[in-house]
This record gives structure tokens, sequence and C-alpha cells, in this order.
């Protein structure tokens, strides 16, 4: 089993992520001695979203087109309104998330963040979690939704808010550490 000193996690996003739940999961998987890559449409870095304004930059190491996911443990995909809407319609990204799945390797996705995997095909069948006003989405894709602060089905990691970022971590870290996770290619 990997352990999260050893793991290599790829966290990817645009402008408009919830500034707590880019920074927070990041910094705090860093910590634990993970390596942490941040991945963005053009390689460049990219401004989140905090309160009722624009925040602060994140730096990126890599574009999502040129990311491996062989190379990667789990990756993490933040919230917002903005940052998933935006990531939902990127076929580099869909295509990414779904090699992830089909690897059986950790995903999670954070508030609004379970749209990219709805639009990835890969809701079906799942319990999940998420923002509140993305409810219907997830169960309209055939995800079974519950209002708790983590959800984890088969390695696949959701949360609801903010609020939930201690918990979500914390689940990603025992995801990791399982292993890869036996999945149906989505």
């Amino acid at each position: 089993m990997p352990g999260i000193k050893t793991a290599r996690i790829l966290v990817i996003t645009t402008h408009g992520f919830e500034q707590s739940e880019l920074e927070f999961p990041r910094d705090q998987l860093r910590a634990k001695g993970a390596e942490v890559h941040v991945a963005t449409l053009d390689g460049k870095a990219v401004k989140g979203w905090e309160g009722s304004d624009w925040g602060r930059e994140a730096e990126a190491d890599l574009r999502i087109a040129d990311a491996d996911p062989a190379a990667y443990d789990a990756l993490v995909i933040p919230g917002g309104q903005i940052n998933p809407d935006l990531l939902r319609v990127e076929e580099d990204v869909l295509s990414l998330v779904r090699k992830f799945h089909d690897s059986g390797k950790v995903i999670a996705a954070v508030c609004h963040a379970p749209w990219v995997l709805v639009e990835a095909g890969i809701v079906k069948g799942r319990d999940m979690t998420s923002y509140g006003s993305i409810r219907t989405d997830v169960i309209n894709a055939g995800g079974n939704w519950t209002d708790v602060e983590v959800v984890a089905d088969n390695g696949i990691v959701t949360s609801r808010n903010p609020g939930d970022l201690k918990a979500f971590v914390a689940k990603i870290v025992e995801e990791i550490e399982e292993g890869t996770h036996d999945r149906k290619a989505a």
C-alpha cells in the first residue's frame, strides 16, 4: 500500500476556484509529505475566488493536457462555482478524469467540483455528496446523493463545502493509503 509520504497528487484547476478548497488540501497534503502538483488549462497561474471577490493566485506546475495519470496516485478538484463550470467543458479535463477513474486511482472533488465527475460520466451508482445546489445534477447523473461532510465510494471522495475540508483531506489520505480501487471503466 502506498503511504501519503510517498504519494504524488495532482490538483486540476482554472480561474475562479474557491480559495480554501484549493489551498487547504494542497497545503495539508504537502505538510503530510505528499508531492502535490497544480495543473491548469494553460500551465499558468490562476486566480481564486474568496468571499465576494477575486482572491489570490495559485502557481501552476504544468498544463492539464500534459498531466500523465500514471505519474500520480490521486486527483483533486477544488470547487467554487466558476472553476468546475469552466473545467467540465474541457475535453482534456474529462479525459484525464476518466483515465484516473479507469486506473482505480483516487479522485477527490469538493463543493461544485462533482459537476466535473458528472460530465465525465463516472457518477452513476456512486454514493456522493456535493454543494447542495448541485444535488439534483448528481442525482440526475445516477449518483446516490447524501448531505454529509465527506463520502468515499471506491476511491471517489466528495465533500460539500469549505467547512468540510479537514474531513475531506483526511479521507483523501485514507483512500490513497488503501491503494488503487477496482472500478469499471467509465
